[in-house]
């Protein structure tokens, strides 16, 4: 199913994503692997693994908290939406 991010897993998986690029930058420093596009795409890979993981995680304590969001269950409830917009443009 697909859900909207709400505005704190934004927040939180953005500033998770600095901080986790940081420490695996400085871990991978110390385990003396050279600078380059390797070092780059892992560090990359590795800190966009953990922010989504936190913004996951977001999501799912405020769905506790505040209950279930409204979600799209399928394809159908769009083109519904777009068929009622587009006989409200005609009537107008």
């Amino acid at each position: 199913m697909f859900t909207l991010p709400s505005m704190w897993n934004l927040i939180i998986s953005t500033i998770v994503f600095f901080i986790a690029a940081w420490y695996f930058h400085r871990v991978l420093e110390e385990h003396g692997l050279p600078k380059g596009m390797t070092r780059g795409l892992l560090v990359f890979m590795l800190a966009s693994v953990i922010s989504w993981g936190a913004g996951d995680a977001v999501d799912w304590v405020q769905g506790k908290v505040e209950g279930s969001s409204g979600r799209v269950h399928n394809s159908q409830n769009l083109t519904q939406l777009l068929d009622t917009l587009s006989q409200l443009k005609r009537q107008h």
